[in-house]
């Protein structure tokens, strides 16, 4: 019988060994891989195309929201888990718009990881109770739901976003560009382009931008 493969991606070494043994201790199932930055997550999700994906929310050089959105479209058939050190009504909105149908916080990881594997590998959704508390509210409450706040991402491009976490990295616009293989002056008009549509003044204000987010952490 063909093993389910799951991939983790997560910066933390130990955070991903334990990810790693509790995932091998269901029998039928494989770690085919890890990954310690959001694209080297997205290359190995194209290469190893695993059946579910274990993605922590904060990585360098590409977020997990970011990369989960790069992999729907390079491995359509993987099923993306969230895992993210706190609850936010915001992410949880970047989440759903991303087309990501798990998430999960890192507190809860030892009771829900498995479950949450067990019931994406079926291609149905899992969410923690506040997740879906906020995504269904006035559906099963019957009152108004949760007040979601403006999709702020929606305003930036891809490369975009990829830059604002390089900048919030503490990246320069020189490094920016030999990074993503852009030029200076293109760098530079990204950055103009980013503070304007996001209405921040300084890179400071971009870094609490990202930690706010939970594209970087504090």
């Amino acid at each position: 019988m063909k093993p389910f493969r799951v991939l983790v991606a997560d910066d933390h070494d130990l955070m991903r060994r334990g990810i790693r043994t509790l995932l091998e201790t269901h029998a039928g199932w494989e770690v085919c891989g890890e990954a310690r930055t959001g694209r080297e997550a997205v290359e190995k999700a194209e290469e190893l195309k695993p059946d579910v994906i274990v993605l922590d929310i904060s990585m360098p050089e590409l977020n997990g929201v970011e990369a989960a959105r790069r992999i729907r479209k390079t491995s359509a058939n993987t099923e993306v888990l969230i895992l993210s050190m706190h609850y936010s009504d915001q992410l949880i909105r970047e989440i759903v718009d991303a087309g990501i149908r798990g998430y999960i916080v890192k507190s809860d990881s030892d009771r829900d990881l498995i479950i949450a594997v067990e019931t994406l590998a079926k291609h149905k959704p899992f969410f923690t109770p506040h997740a879906t508390e906020v995504i269904l509210g006035n559906y099963n409450t019957g009152r108004p739901g949760v007040n979601l706040p403006e999709l702020i991402s929606n305003r930036l491009t891809s490369r975009e976003r990829e830059i604002v976490q390089l900048l919030a990295e503490g990246k320069s616009s020189k490094e920016v560009a030999s990074s993503l293989g852009i030029s200076v002056k293109t760098a530079e008009t990204h950055r103009a382009n980013i503070m304007r549509k996001l209405d921040l003044h300084s890179v400071s204000e971009v870094v609490r931008y990202a930690v706010r987010n939970q594209i970087i952490e504090a």
